[in-house]
């Protein structure tokens, strides 16, 4: 029987800004992309997604982004490789803390926004953030997109690569993702979102914006927690994978 994890961005309220429905998105996915607050989230709200996220039987994952909390962390940073590898290792310290006092621990990272689509191709922020989690010293997988720089040098520094789909995106026939600058960039019915990852946990493919059937080999599905009805979203994503035969499970 084949399998694959779930995976939602959560932890992203600040202060009295709130951000999605994570109890809600546990009921549905396997592992929990927390925010650790440069690009979102504050430390009471970081604590109690974890705690939510360990009542419910979710994997813990660091959802590391620049120091952007005016953008949400969609904005690029020039910043030195020293500097940034110091505000990842910081990000997983934080995160570690709470996690632990929750009752369990970070068991992979991936990158936010910003972060993730620049080290797709990115040498020198690649490289960075791969030696923040190195010098972590926990091993932890690191998801992103198939084909990126980040995840060769992870492989490199003995880390486990994770590819990962995202279930209510755009792909071009490229296989990359439609920029949420176009208006098509994000997909909103749930039964065209769940019969393409149907397809992409059973055959290995999914299809493209311009109607394009194309290979994607992928271990994790993203259904983003702020997009509008994600909720919904994620449970008929989980419910249509269940009722093809695919178990849902965290990859870490």
């Amino acid at each position: 029987m084949p399998y694959i994890d779930l995976n939602s961005d959560v932890g992203e309220s600040f202060g009295n800004w709130n951000m999605g429905d994570d109890a809600a998105i546990f009921r549905s996915v396997s592992s929990a992309n927390v925010a650790c607050g440069f690009h979102a989230g504050d430390p009471s709200v970081i604590a109690q997604t974890c705690r939510d996220a360990v009542a419910a039987g979710v994997t813990i994952g660091a959802h590391v982004g620049y120091r952007d909390l005016a953008g949400f962390g969609r904005r690029f940073l020039d910043c030195s490789p020293t500097e940034l590898a110091d505000d990842v290792l910081y990000q997983l310290g934080a995160l570690e803390a709470l996690a632990r006092a929750a009752g369990s621990s970070i068991k992979y990272v991936k990158p936010h926004g910003a972060l993730y689509n620049t080290i797709v191709h990115h040498e020198a922020h690649a490289q960075a953030v791969i030696d923040a989690i190195g010098a972590f010293g926990t091993d932890l997988p690191v998801l992103l997109l198939p084909g990126s720089i980040a995840l060769t040098k992870a492989e490199a520094a003995g880390l486990r690569p994770v590819a990962e789909a995202f279930a209510d995106r755009n792909y071009t026939p490229e296989g990359t993702l439609v920029s949420r600058r176009e208006a098509n960039a994000v997909l909103h019915d749930p039964a065209t979102v769940t019969a393409n990852m149907i397809r992409l946990a059973t055959e290995g493919t999914i299809v493209a914006v311009d109607g394009t059937v194309i290979p994607m080999n992928a271990e994790s599905i993203c259904v983003h927690g702020d997009t509008a009805g994600a909720v919904a979203m994620a449970a008929a994503v989980r419910a249509g994978l269940q009722n093809a035969g695919v178990t849902i499970k965290s990859f870490a």
